[in-house]
């Protein structure tokens, strides 16, 4: 079991990781649209929704992975009304490699975000 961390991605607020890598799968913690430096993106969803990625990807590269080999993602949202928005972004960057989804609505997201999503990915 191996951790991930990187600088280009927001630290973890709480006791936990970035993600771990366990038998080549990489496991990703929720991200959220804080910049590497941890200011919350605070505009409207799109802009959110690309910080997100840009932090999945980051996590990803540093886990030796990339967006390609994701194979489950979990997007939270906090107004399911954003959702066309959302997929319309979340199509640019998984616009030819469509991983499982799940997408829920939830009441409240950290530091009152809009958006957070997870991936799991092969590594290598």
């Amino acid at each position: 079991m191996n951790t991930v961390y990187t600088k280009s991605a927001p630290a973890a607020i709480g006791p936990y990781s970035q993600g771990m890598i366990v038998n080549n799968m990489f496991y990703s913690s929720g991200q959220i649209p804080l910049k590497a430096d941890g200011t919350l993106v605070d505009g409207p969803i799109e802009e959110q929704t690309h910080q997100v990625f840009a932090n999945v990807k980051a996590v990803l590269e540093a886990a030796g992975s990339s967006l390609t080999n994701v194979v489950k993602t979990t997007v939270f949202i906090k107004d399911m009304n954003q959702f066309s928005a959302i997929n319309e972004i979340y199509g640019e960057y998984f616009h030819t490699h469509k991983p499982a989804r799940s997408c829920v609505e939830v009441a409240r997201l950290p530091k009152d975000a809009l958006i957070e999503i997870e991936v799991i990915a092969l590594v290598g």
